[in-house]
């Protein structure tokens, strides 16, 4: 009677790594593009959601309620200062233009922003009223590492609504800084 061997050849080890390295080549790119794409929707959806918040308080308290970039997440930041750093919700009583919190506006709600990518504006801050024109509209684009190819734009109209678009409001591409 044979004994029976219960290990695996060289060839066969050596043909599984291939194959496995193989696999991990073609996979490892598409796993990062899943990971940028859904980095980049929860971030361009936070930022969509604190469009309608302001919206719907400035409705509901007839007020002006600002959605404006914030470091601190208590404060409107200086114009230096990044979107991707994070923003925040308050009623603006003092309609102050650029909008400042000041100590007895109450704060709505902070976001923590979008460390992994860039976040660049064509306003400071966005003011919401409850009549008149709602809002100055504005493009809010969203860029990952792959580039203005990949990128997406919140587009907020003057009446406040906010609708997510792959080109500007001209119908141009989208364009991310370099």
């Amino acid at each position: 009677m044979r004994a029976v061997s219960r290990g695996v050849t060289l060839v066969e080890l050596t043909t599984s790594l291939a194959i496995i390295a193989i696999l991990a080549t073609v996979a490892v790119p598409g796993f990062n593009a899943l990971r940028y794409s859904s980095e980049r929707a929860a971030a361009v959806n936070s930022f969509v959601h604190a469009i309608y918040l302001a919206r719907s308080e400035a409705i509901k308290r007839g007020q002006v309620v600002t959605l404006c970039k914030s470091v601190d997440g208590q404060t409107c930041a200086d114009r230096a200062a990044e979107w991707r750093s994070g923003w925040i919700v308050f009623v603006n009583s003092d309609r102050d233009d650029p909008p400042q919190r000041a100590s007895g506006e109450p704060l709505l709600q902070a976001y923590a922003g979008w460390p992994g990518g860039h976040i660049v504006s064509n306003r400071e801050a966005y003011s919401f009223r409850a009549y008149t024109q709602a809002v100055v509209n504005g493009t809010v684009v969203f860029c990952d590492p792959r580039g203005s190819a990949q990128a997406r734009a919140v587009i907020i109209s003057h009446t406040g609504r906010p609708r997510v678009a792959q080109r500007d409001a001209s119908n141009k591409p989208l364009r991310c800084p370099a």
